[in-house]
């Protein structure tokens, strides 16, 4: 039936979707992690949360009742709206200092998704050649145009190595000329930069976000990867180099490189303790000092 000409009881009936409780359980955990819920805050009532999710009530309970089992929420049982746990409450396996690494491919993405939550995504990366950071941001993409998350303002800026530098790795095992593998790697930084700028910036034009993705170059190939979520949270991992052979151009080559998506990603959360807290805190510092001294204008072209 064309909704125009629907009856009036039925234009009033709330349309309930297929959102399960635990897509609300992990919409709700993502913003108590990005800070858009604070400690000791109220959460909406569970009227609000059907409505706003589209689910029955039933569903916001059991949504509830996850994120209180994992700390993240006290007083779930009572008549008044559940409350978020101040920091020292969170003491499930959600928390950033009690979560084991995880592959970056596995850790980094849930992370990233938890950031565009907040109305201000604040997004730092340091890598080789932004391919995690990419396939990583597909999935808040994909919730932003799904309507799911709705951030006012995006900021990214990435730290790659410099076009002009002999890179420590991908290098060849027999040290004969690694200039083959040097255009592989410039190429490759380029056109995920090129991905990633274009797909961020695009959702100005689709979403009216403001956004502002920038790049610069190093004088070094950082041996580890390091990302800073809106200054809550520091995900970091080791390049872990191996011997491997591909084959490029139609030329086998045996290389020492790194499997950055692999690499095993620890997670530090402001506020989980005093260790985390610093860490945090010391790898802000560190990034702007990179960005802001021997870092360099980064153009994204062979």
């Amino acid at each position: 039936m064309d909704p125009e000409h629907a009856s009036a009881s039925e234009r009033k009936r709330p349309q309930r979707s297929r959102t399960s409780h635990r897509e609300v359980a992990d919409a709700l955990r993502a913003r108590i992690r990005s800070g858009v819920l604070r400690p000791g805050q109220r959460m909406p009532t569970q009227a609000t949360l059907a409505d706003e999710f589209g689910v029955e009530r039933g569903a916001v309970r059991e949504a509830l009742r996850i994120l209180q089992s994992e700390h993240l929420l006290t007083n779930v049982s009572k008549g008044s709206p559940a409350t978020v746990a101040a920091p020292e409450e969170h003491a499930g396996p959600a928390a950033g200092s009690m979560a084991p690494p995880q592959p970056t491919m596995v850790g980094l993405a849930p992370r990233i998704a938890a950031a565009f939550a907040a109305p201000h995504v604040e997004i730092d990366a340091l890598c080789l050649t932004s391919v995690s950071l990419n396939l990583a941001i597909a999935e808040p993409l994909r919730q932003i145009h799904a309507g799911r998350l709705r951030p006012a303002r995006v900021d990214v800026r990435v730290l790659l190595p410099s076009r002009d530098i002999d890179l420590a790795f991908p290098v060849p095992v027999d040290a004969s000329d690694g200039g083959l593998l040097h255009r592989r790697w410039l190429a490759q930084r380029n056109a995920q930069g090129q991905v990633l700028r274009h797909n961020l910036q695009a959702l100005r034009s689709t979403h009216g976000i403001d956004v502002q993705v920038h790049f610069r170059a190093l004088p070094f190939t950082p041996p580890v990867k390091l990302y800073l979520l809106n200054g809550a949270e520091a995900l970091f991992a080791y390049y872990t180099l191996s011997r491997r052979e591909r084959e490029i151009d139609h030329e086998h080559l045996q290389m020492y490189d790194a499997d950055g998506t692999r690499s095993m990603l620890f997670a530090f959360e402001q506020g989980a303790d005093l260790r985390d807290t610093t860490y945090v805190e010391q790898s802000h510092l560190w990034f702007n000092a990179l960005w802001e001294t021997i870092s360099s204008e980064l153009i994204l072209s062979s």
